[in-house]
């Protein structure tokens, strides 16, 4: 059993779910309903595509080596801990430099990326040449916003 309430956050009223957990209570924040979208308004568009075996196969190794159980306590909020240590500064009066521009990083072909990955965990010595399907291989087109909001306008 839950029970159902308001909340606001940053100027803005939620609607919260208070759950009874062990010695305290869990608040879940819930959508009203405008912010639920069909989701055919987004992938229909999408076209049906048959994928390589194997590309498959890859995906499949992928998360089958990456898989692990959820540890909230190796991520952290980097913005957060930037934001406070600006402060920090701030406060003892260091003087507070804009951020230098990063170089653009180098773009490489994922997939080749990743059977390289693939082939080196499994102690290949040899790399496989991209097959035919590979090469000629394009991305199922993706759904923008223009055309949810053409059939929403229509």
């Amino acid at each position: 059993m839950v029970a159902i309430g308001k909340v606001v956050f940053t100027s803005r009223e939620h609607i919260i779910a208070l759950e009874p957990r062990g010695k305290g209570m869990m608040g879940i924040t819930l959508r009203y309903p405008y912010e639920v979208r069909n989701e055919k308004d987004y992938f229909d568009d999408i076209p049906d595509e048959k994928v390589p075996k194997d590309m498959l196969e890859l995906a499949t190794h992928i998360v089958d080596t990456k898989k692990a159980h959820f540890e909230p306590q190796k991520f952290e909020d980097q913005y957060e801990d930037a934001l406070k240590e600006l402060l920090k500064k701030k406060q003892s009066g260091q003087k507070i430099e804009a951020p230098r521009e990063r170089e653009p990083s180098k773009v490489i072909n994922l997939m080749d990326a990743l059977r390289r990955s693939v082939e080196t965990e499994r102690g290949s010595g040899e790399r496989r040449k991209p097959g035919r399907s590979a090469r000629n291989h394009r991305a199922p087109k993706k759904a923008g916003r223009s055309s949810a909001r053409a059939k929403k306008a229509g």
